[in-house]
């Protein structure tokens, strides 16, 4: 499985390293200071190609980019 040092390859696609810790904390604070109200999972920060050569990857949600060297 490809590393680096922004993004994590699952095998089918790139996910933001930042984004999902994000996601997780958010997931794990206590209800009451979320508002009390059930939040809907926020979709999974796929990383995205900046061109068609590949050799760089961009997250939708916090714009971050890094190249690939090994991919």
């Amino acid at each position: 499985m490809n590393q680096t040092n922004h993004f994590f390859n699952l095998g089918f696609g790139w996910l933001c390293k930042h984004c999902s810790a994000a996601d997780t904390e958010a997931k794990q604070r206590p209800a009451e200071i979320r508002g009390g109200q059930q939040e809907k999972p926020p979709a999974l920060a796929f990383a995205g190609w900046t061109d068609p050569s590949r050799r760089a990857l961009t997250c939708p949600r916090c714009g971050i980019e890094e190249a690939i060297t090994n991919a």
